[in-house]
């Protein structure tokens, strides 16, 4: 658990921003982190890299205990671990060099010499594919592209386990994105390093991450192997990150969504203040009455290895193919179906258990 404001105290802070997050990641292994603005994303790269600590709970490096505030950690814990920040013009310091910037992590941490440091530059910046006659540059003098590759190489320069990449590509135009995205690729398969990576953008998390972390209002909704989003059962959020994807077809604008399909039929709730509920209670289509309203879901385990974090059992979730058939045609009917399944479902609530 971490949030901001102070401490009640059983430790749980006033503004409560992340809540019951359990993930791991291996060596050579992305996990990538996706959800709406305000999800939780950005506060949970903040505790992983000792910016904010954890009000409650425990995080572990390569098997040893990490200490939440930055401050408290080891000079070779604050190495294993590095950020790389969404705007490259504000990480990078616009009075030093490309031979400063990558050369202070490496004094840092290394205590390398200036010849030593200038051969580790130059292999950096082949890491990174640039030219070595950008060391003299400043920040001003490059493309937003070439920035960002310099805000890599000084993470990469502290040899870390784990590299946490914030929204990394949401600055660069989708040619250099990707471009980006492919030396990612590359470089962990070549060094073997983690990634946390972390996106509103589930097409991006695709293309690298083999898991993803589903992420709504602190909580991990879910918890899935990428390929199985296309094939496996999915949390109603998920479904409705996914349905909210902009297709390239002329249709798809007139098409229903799921964002705002059970607005036609709005509910409303009484719920007590101090009562745990479901976070997505009032935008979730497939929502129980008498359930969701009233007690907070469990973890659930579904095929494949995943997670979620709904009242709902694996089998009454939706797939993809709902979300692909409720675009065609018959859409309305195939949705007609999935409410009345729901219904009969919120009938026979002796099967929640």
């Amino acid at each position: 658990m971490a949030g901001y404001g102070r401490k009640s105290s059983q430790g749980i802070p006033d503004i409560k921003v992340l809540d019951d997050i359990n993930l791991t990641l291996y060596p050579g292994q992305a996990v990538g982190i996706i959800g709406e603005s305000g999800s939780g994303k950005t506060t949970l790269a903040k505790v992983v890299a000792g910016l904010l600590p954890p009000a409650l709970g425990t995080m572990k490096l390569a098997g040893q205990d990490l200490n939440g505030p930055f401050s408290l950690r080891s000079k070779e814990q604050c190495r294993e671990i590095q950020l790389v920040f969404q705007s490259a013009d504000t990480a990078l310091n616009p009075k030093h060099t490309i031979r400063q910037l990558l050369g202070r992590p490496l004094k840092a941490y290394f205590g390398m010499k200036r010849s030593a440091r200038e051969l580790r530059i130059k292999e950096l910046l082949d890491l990174v594919k640039l030219p070595h006659d950008l060391i003299d540059r400043k920040p001003s003098a490059l493309s937003g592209g070439q920035k960002q590759r310099i805000n890599l190489a000084r993470a990469l320069a502290a040899e870390p386990k784990l590299i946490i990449c914030d929204e990394v590509t949401s600055a660069l135009d989708t040619v250099v994105g990707a471009a980006i995205l492919e030396l990612l690729k590359e470089l962990k398969q070549k060094l073997n390093v983690a990634y946390l990576f972390i996106s509103h953008d589930i097409h991006t998390v695709k293309s690298l991450c083999e898991n993803v972390v589903v992420m709504y209002q602190g909580h991990q909704v879910q918890v899935a192997k990428t390929a199985l989003l296309s094939t496996g059962v999915l949390h109603p959020y998920t479904a409705l990150l996914i349905d909210s994807i902009p297709q390239m077809r002329q249709a798809w604008i007139e098409e229903p969504r799921l964002a705002t399909e059970h607005l036609a039929t709005p509910s409303f709730y009484s719920v007590p203040d101090h009562q745990e509920t479901c976070a997505f209670l009032e935008r979730c289509p497939h929502k129980i009455n008498g359930i969701c309203d009233r007690n907070a879901p469990s973890i659930r385990s579904v095929k494949g290895g995943g997670q979620v974090l709904c009242h709902l059992k694996p089998e009454f979730l939706p797939l993809m193919e709902d979300l692909e058939q409720k675009r065609s045609p018959s859409g309305w009917q195939r949705t007609a179906s999935i409410n009345a399944k729901d219904v009969n479902y919120e009938k026979s609530l002796s099967t929640l258990n």
